[in-house]
């Protein structure tokens, strides 16, 4: 157990890491290490990713090589590289060396499979957790919760969901995924601006649960402004489903009547600027464990139409404090665009919901969350 009154040092596995990359994972890891380091503490992030530039905040980055996958990848190859003639030997004597060297306390595995957390290895004085962004496959979370003596999650979906597949999760911990960044929201004209002729936008990685395709072709006769940014992350379901996955969606846009999609997705420093200049965001996923472009958001003031699923509706609110609309799934991605038009047309509802979202944000800031991650841990 980690001595309450010292500086810690936390170590985080993610093999995918890489800075600025457009998944959940990764921008959550990198938030909860910013607040972790806010709050006086040491946070690495070992990758297998060979960084192409680095900041001031991750100096503390750590290249395990030895993974030896490249990236982007599916889970069968980067199972097969780590568990094929010996190779998960040599990773977890690295991972013990590099905790000796660096004095981790803490050993935070991000996932199952891409956190390496099905290879953690027993290191004196460190705490083993596993951080369940999503539940894996079997083949990777049997062992890797037998290695952790404690396992996070950042929503009770994750908890129920677990549950559901025969896993006991009654003693697993929830701690929320952080703002990385705090930006300066819209003042009230300029809120109201957007909210007249400002561009409904759309962010999300190249996977078939994001939905944005079905989105698309369901908002051909929008007649607004439809701003669609996506991007690739360094892991996908099979070899080039992310390249397919935006083929579909270019090919959808491109029957907007006033429409735009891209794919060289967004810095993390510019993803709540761009969401701030938004009338509205459209979170179309059909599974969502957290929910963070909801957040982020919501964190500048811009009310958010999700579906009620996973845990979108405990994050946006579904009641007079509510920070967006949650549709019933059931009504389909036309029931998006639906609910986007008629909150556009109501000034005083938008506005109502706008500051909603703002105050509903704050329980996410990046040193909040790391308060909840450290009073899970030790």
């Amino acid at each position: 157990m980690p001595d309450a009154g010292k500086p810690l040092t936390i170590a985080f596995v993610l093999a995918s890491y890489t800075h600025d990359a457009p998944a959940g994972m990764e921008r959550a890891t990198a938030a909860l290490a910013h607040g972790l380091r806010r709050l006086g503490h040491r946070a690495l992030i070992i990758t297998a990713t060979e960084p192409d530039h680095a900041t001031d905040e991750e100096m503390d980055g750590v290249v395990l090589s030895s993974v030896g996958v490249t990236f982007p990848a599916d889970d069968d190859e980067l199972r097969e590289a780590i568990s094929t003639h010996g190779q998960d030997e040599i990773i977890t004597a690295d991972l013990r060396a590099l905790y000796h060297r660096h004095r981790v306390d803490i050993a935070v595995y991000v996932d199952a499979l891409w956190g390496l957390g099905r290879l953690a290895p027993e290191c004196d004085g460190v705490r083993t957790v596993l951080a369940m962004h999503v539940v894996g496959h079997d083949q990777d979370l049997v062992p890797a919760l037998q290695r952790a003596e404690l396992v996070v999650a950042p929503s009770t979906t994750v908890l129920g969901q677990a549950h559901a597949r025969g896993y006991d999760s009654t003693c697993w911990r929830t701690v929320p995924n952080a703002l990385l960044d705090e930006h300066n929201a819209p003042d009230t004209r300029q809120r109201e601006a957007l909210r007249q002729g400002g561009p409904v936008r759309v962010l999300a990685r190249l996977g078939p649960e994001k939905n944005v395709r079905a989105l698309l072709d369901a908002g051909r006769l929008v007649d607004r402004g439809i701003e669609v940014v996506l991007a690739e992350a360094g892991f996908e379901h099979t070899a080039g489903a992310q390249a397919a996955e935006y083929r579909h969606c270019a090919h959808s846009a491109a029957h907007l009547l006033m429409g735009s999609v891209r794919d060289d997705g967004l810095p993390w420093n510019q993803v709540q600027p761009w969401l701030a200049n938004a009338a509205v965001v459209i979170v179309p996923s059909t599974k969502e464990t957290f929910g963070l472009i909801a957040l982020e958001a919501m964190s500048v003031g811009t009310p958010v139409v999700a579906f009620d699923v996973d845990n979108l509706p405990t994050l946006i609110g579904t009641d007079d404090g509510a920070g967006g609309i949650v549709v019933p799934r059931a009504h389909g991605e036309f029931g998006l665009w639906a609910a986007a038009e008629v909150l556009l047309d109501d000034p005083v509802r938008y506005s109502a919901l706008s500051r909603a979202a703002y105050y509903r944000s704050r329980d996410y800031l990046p040193t909040t969350v790391a308060h909840d991650f450290l009073k899970a841990v030790r």
